[in-house]
Parts: structure tokens; sequence; C-alpha cells
């Protein structure tokens, strides 16, 4: 099996409310016209500068976390950003009606060929794909590879089943159908998870494949879709007996519990930041920024792990506007990794912020990213 695939697809996700951002934005204040602000972000122009930004709901928590505080630091700087999932980000940022795009699998070459004025994938944060899961009083699970690739192929139906039981001695699974909650939409959270059951699932690969989008093969009385990972995360949290996939933070912030998956070396590992952490650790990021983590290796390494990227032009008509955006960028290499943990995404190790930044840095001439 291959570790790192160089890919290209398209994908998608959604937001936090402002009223759940605001206790990690306690204490943040306004910063000043120019030059030296609460941020630390040094801009040669006292002018405001709006920028906007659509793509990716499996990131959108954190990234529209970081535009209330950047915001709220550095006046100047007014960003938002639209969770309306991969494909279409990847869409709007093709045809220039947004500032800057955002895609859980990076683009491909010929989809970056379309785009004029140059492209840059930016992996700005990581998180992990979870089975959460709903049955009345289980609290830990345990599934094994063959068993989460049936739950979803549709050949284990039954919580009781003797593939699930025999994995977890003890636990009171129920004899009751197994309800399966996927994406009604196509999806980069989709592409991430049927892309790590095609590594290690010749079956799997041969009958659904890989994509943003795929045709399952669950029975329809057993299968139900939920638009973006909220609309999963809200299916899974009102239905009894269900089991879906997730981004993490979703599951996290809705308490949903979260099975703990057979890795490659056999282990069952819980997803937690630390196994996130840990799993990146065992990967090394290409020169371009763009892999995806099939199957890693690893004795405690959480076997479905992905990086997402941010999507910028390499060049901006306005000046003002290009300096904006890379020190965006510079506000979520160092306080925005700060929050990832909190919003249940994995920290970027430094040596692939100082990727992120070099690439970064021909954004603007203008402004020269400093990492903390």
């Amino acid at each position: 099996m291959t570790l790192v695939k160089k890919i290209g697809f398209k994908f998608r996700l959604t937001a936090l409310s402002a009223l759940t951002l605001l206790p990690l934005l306690s204490g943040c204040g306004g910063g000043q016209p120019s030059g030296e602000n609460q941020s630390g972000i040094k801009l040669p122009f006292t002018d405001t500068v709006r920028a906007t930004g659509a793509g990716a709901s499996f990131p959108a928590p954190l990234y529209q976390n970081w535009m209330v505080q950047l915001n709220q630091e550095v006046p100047q700087l007014q960003f938002n950003f639209q969770s309306v999932g991969s494909g279409a980000g990847i869409e709007q940022f093709t045809a220039g009606t947004i500032d800057f795009g955002a895609s859980d699998i990076a683009m491909t070459d010929e989809q970056m060929a379309k785009v004029s004025r140059g492209v840059l994938l930016l992996p700005m944060t990581a998180g992990s794909i979870v089975l959460a899961y709903n049955v009345p009083g289980v609290t830990e699970l345990k599934l094994t590879r063959e068993a989460y690739v049936g739950i979803f192929l549709g050949e284990i139906t039954r919580w009781n089943d003797p593939k699930i039981a025999g994995s977890n001695p003890g636990v009171n699974l129920p004899d009751q159908q197994i309800t399966v909650v996927r994406r009604s939409d196509g999806s980069g959270t989709t592409n991430v998870f049927t892309n790590h059951l095609s590594e290690i699932s010749p079956q799997w690969k041969e009958k659904v494949g890989s994509g943003t989008a795929v045709e399952w093969r669950s029975p329809q009385r057993n299968l139900v879709g939920g638009r973006g990972n909220e609309g999963v995360t809200s299916l899974v949290a009102q239905t009894e007996n269900s089991i879906g996939f997730v981004e993490y933070g979703f599951a996290k912030k809705s308490n949903l519990a979260m099975a703990a998956l057979e890795n490659k070396a056999g282990q069952f590992v819980a997803p937690t930041n630390e196994a996130g952490t840990y799993t990146l650790s065992q990967v090394e990021l290409p020169p371009n920024l763009r892999a995806f983590i099939t199957d890693p290796p690893g004795e405690q390494s959480y076997p479905i792990v992905t990086y997402t990227w941010m999507l910028l032009y390499k060049k901006y008509d306005e000046p003002n506007k290009a300096t904006a955006l890379e020190a965006m960028i510079q506000f979520g290499l160092n306080q925005g990794q700060d929050q990832a943990e909190a919003l249940g995404y994995i920290r970027l190790p430094d040596n692939v912020r100082q990727l992120v930044a070099a690439a970064a840095d021909q954004i603007s001439p203008d402004f020269k990213i400093e990492l903390k």
C-alpha cells in the first residue's frame, strides 16, 4: 500500500455560531489603524481591506473563528469565510468570484491550469474523520477494519453481528439494525473517507471506489443522507442505532460517541488530538504541499487523518489585498494554530508551518510572514 498519494479531487463543510465563538475570543480587543496591533501584524497601509473566502465545511468552524478574531484584532482586515463545500469552493475560486477558497483535497494540475492568476495550495490545518455512533448504553466501541468496511458496504447490518461483537467483549450490543448515515452532497470528507476504505479494502475499491460522491451499497431502508458534516452529525444524534462519518470537531462539539478504529499496525486507536498529531509526525509532506494520507503507519496512529487546504492566487490585482491575504495566512499559522485543538483540529507541526509560510511569501512583495 502507498502511504502518501498525490491527489486532486473535489470536496465540502460549515461553521460555528457567533455564540460558540465568543468564549474563544474573550480578551480580544481592537487594533490600531496601522503598524503595531494586538496580533503583532504590521501592515504597510491604513485602508480597510475586505476579503471573502468560501469552500470546505470540514475546516469552516476553525477558519470562521480565525476571521472573527482577526477582524477584532486588526480592524483593517475584514475577512469572512462561507461554508459551501469543497467542490463549490473550487468552482468559485476558479471563476474568480471569491478572494480565497478552501478544499479538503488539493486541486489537480488540470484544475489549476484553468486559473490564469496561478494557484497556491496551502495546508492550513488537519483533522481526523471519525465514525460517530448513537447506540444507547454503548459508550465505548472498537471496530476492526473488516467491521467498518462491512458496515458501509451494507454487509454488516446489525449491531450484534459477530464481526463487531468479537472486538467488544462485555459490551451489550443490541440486536438492532444499523442505520448508516452518509453525506448526501458531494464532499471532500467523503473523498477522504472513501480513499481510506479503498486503500485498506480491495473489495471496497472494486465495488464502490473513492470520490467526492459514491454509490453507497447499504440497503435503502438502512441508509440516510445528511448535507455537510453538520447534517450528518445532526442525523446521528437524532437516530438511535446509527453510525456516520464526520470530522472530529463536529462529533466532539455534539458530544457524540466515537469508535476506536483498527490501524495499519493492528492497534485500536481512538480519535484524539494526540493521536492525530502522532499520525502527522509519521508522514512527510512533499515540497508541493499536495498529499493525502491514506493509511498511516505507527502503533499510535489514528487511521483517517487529512490535511485541508486554503486556495490562494499567486497574483492579486490590488497590492493591499495581496498583503492582507498574506497577513491572514500569518495569523492562521500563529494564533490560529493555538485555537485548533479547542475546536477539534490538529496543530500543524513546525516544519509544515515553515513550508506553508515560504510558499505564501510569494503572494505579496510588501509582506514577510513571521512565525512565532
